[in-house]
């Protein structure tokens, strides 16, 4: 079993992307426990979690890094408009091809992957591999995170109206800013006093993350599986699904490396863009769509580009960053 999970760790699979994969299968074997509401639904249980994650998070957050991450403004720019305006307008010129078909609402699914904000430890992660900058890392990926409570509803309110006939642009920021945007302000205003701890016990923090988010995949695919949602499509159209993220991933990452060279950013920094301006946050796409899609039960759907998307950026971006460290490694040797 540890080769076999040593093996997938190198190739950018770790436990994680195989538990969520473990949920599905229990969603689709065992729907009850995630549909039950009394006494207390896991989907509570989840909310509740969902602002502890973003507490925390702001724990491990100073001030200080953040004004300290300002001086890069031009990098940061590119980040954020690939991030926000890049990727959404990418998805957005392939809607005609999706319109009137059965696959309208597996495009929706990837919009709201593209109007979504960048990851923030795995692009650390990444960064610090490849020997990038890790600072503007950090500061890239938790500004992202605030921007996105705004932008992200606002991108996908222009078509979800269609889809679940219920959407209310202003009702959707201010629960995204109560559940999402609170948390982290109240996290960063105790990081003085209590950040130190945060860090100390990151690792612990880090999974109760990732046992939320497997909780609202659980539960969002109880429902999609509960209403038959998933037998119009065929394991062909779903390997067809995954290619185009990887396409999707490719693209990004090409037009960011450009962008890069354009603007003349040094090694550090030019790795930074890629891997910052490239990839997509599984956390705040399920803690989005909790809300986005609350009364609909497309949500397994819209969750499944995502789910694909993180599980192959990973592996993509884990092969390249060690191939960029390893090619520094060559050039430092004399």
């Amino acid at each position: 079993m540890k080769k076999l999970l040593a093996v997938l760790n190198k190739a950018g699979l770790d436990g994680f992307l195989l538990m969520i994969g473990t949920m599905i299968l229990l969603a689709y074997f065992l729907p009850q426990p995630g549909m039950v509401k009394e006494p207390v639904s896991l989907e509570e249980i989840a909310n509740v979690g969902v602002s502890f994650i973003f507490l925390f998070y702001g724990l491990r957050l100073s001030v200080e890094k953040l004004k300290a991450g300002l001086a890069n403004w031009k990098m940061h720019i590119v980040v954020q408009l690939t991030t926000f305006l890049f990727f959404p307008l990418i998805v957005l010129a392939s809607r005609p091809l999706f319109a009137g078909t059965d696959f309208e609402l597996l495009w929706l699914g990837v919009f709201f992957l593209a109007a979504l904000p960048s990851t923030v430890s795995s692009s650390v992660v990444m960064v610090s591999i490849a020997r990038g900058n890790i600072p503007a890392a950090i500061f890239n990926a938790s500004i992202s995170s605030l921007i996105g409570v705004v932008v992200t509803p606002l991108w996908v309110g222009l078509f979800i109206a269609s889809a679940t006939g219920d959407f209310d642009v202003t009702d959707i920021v201010i629960k995204l800013a109560l559940q999402v945007l609170l948390p982290v302000i109240i996290g960063i205003s105790l990081n003085s006093r209590f950040g130190k701890i945060a860090e100390k016990y990151k690792k612990q923090l880090k999974y109760f993350d990732q046992a939320i988010i497997l909780t609202i995949i659980y539960t969002s695919f109880c429902k999609s599986f509960s209403e038959h949602l998933f037998e119009g499509f065929t394991a062909l159209e779903l390997a067809g699904l995954a290619a185009g993220m990887m396409a999707l991933f490719f693209a990004v990452f090409f037009f960011v490396g450009l962008l890069s060279r354009f603007f003349g950013f040094s090694d550090e920094d030019r790795i930074t863009v890629l891997f910052c301006g490239s990839k997509k946050s599984l956390v705040h796409g399920t803690v989005m769509s909790k809300v986005l899609f609350q009364h609909s039960t497309i949500t397994g759907i819209v969750l499944l580009p995502l789910m694909l998307y993180h599980a192959l950026q990973l592996i993509a971006a884990s092969i390249i960053a060690k191939r960029m460290a390893k090619r520094q490694e060559q050039v430092q040797i004399p």
